[in-house]
């Protein structure tokens, strides 16, 4: 059963809002999907049309409970859309780095909670990945059927595209489980077209898709809608639509490098 991990070498890229889309667009395709809030942020619940006071949370309780099954399924919540998923929970800035440096020193923490999802036969897990490096993202990344990257079309975003690639950024990613995402390519202007066909030519076949920038989609998260109910009509929506049917592609039915490890 596949994990599909949505990150982002820095905040503010709009990783959040793929990842919420992503994720109700599988659920609209037939497929079952569960979504995890690993971003401190805790602002997942926002596209959901969640109550974001909601104090419990996933992470937030990872070491609180020897019981993966119980801590995740504990967390879980289900919104307006239908599409289960597991707020981060309110934390604060010391509570995100206490639970940072407990995934640090124990990944386990984490991994057995996401493996004893990934039993659950056809069910894509979908990871919303806190920004830039991280011990959470050390610890899921290389279990991932495929690692979705979203970069913004501009300077400092696609400048990191050699460290992911290199390894510096993510750690060692095989090709095939390494994607990207261009967000916000906005084609008014000569240096938004010329990064944008630039970049598409050195990902190659690893360009998972590109979305364009859609003054609907900020209406759409004022309003904790989904992009394709709010304006299913809009060239974001169909962006999204179309990289998701990629990503579908790309999360091949094989078995899950974690639930391999599970059965070694």
């Amino acid at each position: 059963m596949p994990l599909l991990c949505v990150s982002s070498p820095k905040g503010g890229v709009g990783k959040t809002t793929l990842a919420a889309n992503i994720a109700w667009e599988l659920t609209r395709r037939g497929d079952r999907v569960i979504v995890i809030d690993l971003d401190p942020q805790n602002s997942l619940g926002l596209h959901f049309g969640m109550d974001l006071r909601d104090s419990a949370g996933f992470a937030a309780n990872l070491s609180a409970s020897d019981n993966p099954r119980a801590a995740w399924r504990a967390a879980v919540r289900n919104g307006p859309t239908g599409v289960p998923y597991l707020p981060y929970g309110q934390t604060g800035v010391d509570g995100a780095n206490a639970i940072s440096r407990a995934v640090a020193d124990n990944p386990e923490l984490l991994v057995a909670s996401v493996r004893d999802m990934l039993t659950n036969p056809g069910l894509i897990v979908v990871a919303d990945m806190p920004p830039g490096p991280s011990p959470v993202l050390s610890a899921l990344v290389p279990h991932a059927d495929l690692v979705a990257v979203v970069l913004l079309v501009d300077a400092a975003s696609l400048a990191q595209i050699p460290a992911i690639e290199g390894g510096r950024a993510y750690g060692s990613v095989a090709p095939s489980r390494l994607g990207f995402i261009l967000n916000q390519l906005d084609i008014r202007t000569r240096l938004g077209r010329a990064s944008g066909d630039s970049a598409s030519r050195h990902l190659g076949n690893r360009l998972l898709g590109v979305v364009y920038r859609d003054e609907n989609v900020c209406e759409a998260i004022a309003s904790q809608k989904m992009i394709a109910d709010y304006a299913p009509a809009s060239k974001a929506a169909k962006d999204i639509r179309a990289l998701t049917v990629t990503i579908a592609r790309r999360l091949v039915p094989v078995e899950s490098p974690v639930l391999q490890e599970a059965r070694l």
